[in-house]
């Protein structure tokens, strides 16, 4: 049993690494941004050390949610069109270690991105935190990608590869602008700024960035993420049990 697991958690982290919308999406774009609007145009304003770690949790949310909204949902897709899902299911192998192996290889990325661009915010700029503002701010977006992972099997439920690619694009970039992302809320419409403190995006930077101000996330960032959760886990359960029906 133990080397059943352990073979299935290396093949999914061989699947994931090799996959060109993780490398470009969850790596390389977001540092990319990161060096673009910390070195060579900074809108931070005059506390440019406390807007560097602050884009920085800013680049490594938007990397976590991707990898969870895009590379795992369509992932599945590929997986079931390819007959991929359907030729586990006759296999020896359990339902059971085939989904642990699944969530390791996603936890497995997350860690990897957040480690990956939390260093490039350390080699970049010298970003300089506490310890436990490290830890913390780590454990914070590990955790609260779970929301962006129940919209990564929506995506998931998508009959269509280039379909899912589109969704999944268009929905993670729409959360991440109006989220604060990429530039503080404060630089939107009025209109905007209220509608985007009750996003999902929104929520799970803030919580970060709280952190590196030395503060904790504030309870509504975790309620609302909570709530997102719920809803979308239920979407996503309805959804499976009607394809399954059909």
């Amino acid at each position: 049993m133990k080397k059943k697991v352990l073979m299935q958690c290396k093949a999914e982290l061989l699947r994931i690494f090799r996959n060109p919308y993780y490398v470009f999406w969850s790596l390389l774009m977001p540092i990319m941004f990161y060096f673009i609007f910390t070195r060579v145009v900074n809108t931070g304003g005059d506390d440019s050390k406390l807007w560097e770690a602050h884009y920085l949790m800013s680049m490594t949310t938007f990397s976590v949610m991707g990898s969870s909204i895009m590379t795992f949902g369509i992932r599945l897709v590929e997986e079931r069109t390819q007959g991929w899902a359907t030729f586990m299911q006759i296999t020896p192998l359990p339902g059971q270690i085939y989904f642990l192996g699944k969530m390791f290889g996603q936890t497995m990325m997350h860690i990897f991105s957040i480690t990956l661009i939390f260093l490039a915010g350390y080699l970049m700029n010298g970003v300089s935190l506490s310890a436990s503002q490290w830890i913390s701010s780590g454990l914070w977006i590990l955790i609260g990608s779970l929301p962006f992972l129940a919209i990564g099997t929506l995506v998931g439920a998508m009959k269509r590869v280039d379909t899912a690619s589109g969704v999944s694009n268009a929905v993670y970039m729409a959360l991440a602008v109006a989220g604060g992302m990429w530039m503080p809320i404060e630089v939107l419409p009025k209109i905007m700024q209220h509608i985007s403190k009750w996003l999902p995006s929104y929520n799970y930077g803030n919580g970060a960035w709280q952190i590196v101000r030395g503060h904790s996330p504030e309870w509504s960032n975790i309620i609302i993420s909570l709530g997102y959760l719920v809803i979308f886990m239920i979407l996503s359960t309805y959804v499976r049990k009607k394809q399954e029906v059909v």
